[in-house]
């Protein structure tokens, strides 16, 4: 019975993937499902629960099905860079900077950055867009010796990848440690990207560094919740996946 369900699964996850039920579109009804296919409606209840868990159709019961927006998922070496990310997936990559200033650091950004007593940074809160849509809240503080090339190099930090334009300058961006977590829009994130206060976003909190160790960047990205999806691989080899509380917000 299992091995039924999950062939009914694949099959109706191909028919999703290849356009034959497009988001917005129903799935055909559990009776026209077991009936076309010769089996249970629970088999069929059984590759619906699957579908749903994966996030393509609405988990409602009681009703056909509906086909979901699929997520764009980054791998984990895309996060660095939101501009190649998009164009990866075809999308058009955009910004809009609501403030780039130098400044002290907060306690927090001094210790993720290790910087010693006296020193500032460059602090940068830009919205980030996909063909034209806010998806993302990015909030970056550099370095002084990173963020001052951010700041005074004609960089076009709307539209331009900064990760891009600093790397043809030599910046190497070699590690990089990403926590991932659930949170709901405070009011600042909610104005940014147009949406109603708590509405369910995934917060990235980034910090990046270079071959040496040395750090770079500490940044607090945050994704609507329902534009962009994160993968991770692992293996009985390799394996970065690591299971923690969610940080304070």
């Amino acid at each position: 019975m299992s091995t039924v369900y999950r062939q009914l699964a694949d099959e109706l996850r191909a028919g999703i993937s290849d356009g034959t039920y497009p988001p917005g579109s129903r799935l055909p009804s559990e009776s026209e499902l077991a009936q076309r296919h010769g089996v249970s409606r629970g088999t069929v209840r059984q590759a619906f629960a699957a579908l749903a868990a994966d996030g393509l159709i609405s988990s409602r019961k009681g009703t056909r099905r509906l086909v979901l927006q699929p997520a764009l998922v980054p791998s984990f070496g895309q996060l660095h860079s939101f501009s190649q990310w998009a164009a990866s997936v075809g999308h058009t990559p955009g910004g809009r900077v609501v403030a780039l200033v130098r400044r002290e650091p907060t306690d927090l950004e001094a210790e993720r950055l290790e910087l010693d007593p006296g020193a500032r940074i460059y602090h940068l809160t830009r919205v980030r867009l996909l063909s034209g849509r806010p998806v993302m809240v990015e909030r970056t503080a550099y370095v002084e010796r990173i963020g001052a090339l951010v700041g005074g190099i004609a960089i076009d930090v709307d539209n331009e990848s900064i990760t891009g334009r600093l790397e043809e300058l030599g910046v190497v961006f070699a590690h990089a440690e990403h926590t991932v977590s659930a949170i709901t829009a405070e009011a600042e994130d909610a104005r940014l990207l147009g949406v109603r206060p708590r509405t369910a976003l995934l917060r990235e909190l980034r910090r990046t560094t270079d071959p040496d160790n040395r750090p770079l960047e500490w940044s607090d990205d945050r994704y609507l919740g329902d534009a962009v999806a994160f993968t991770v691989h692992n293996s009985v080899r390799a394996n970065t996946l690591i299971r923690s509380s969610a940080p304070a917000h």
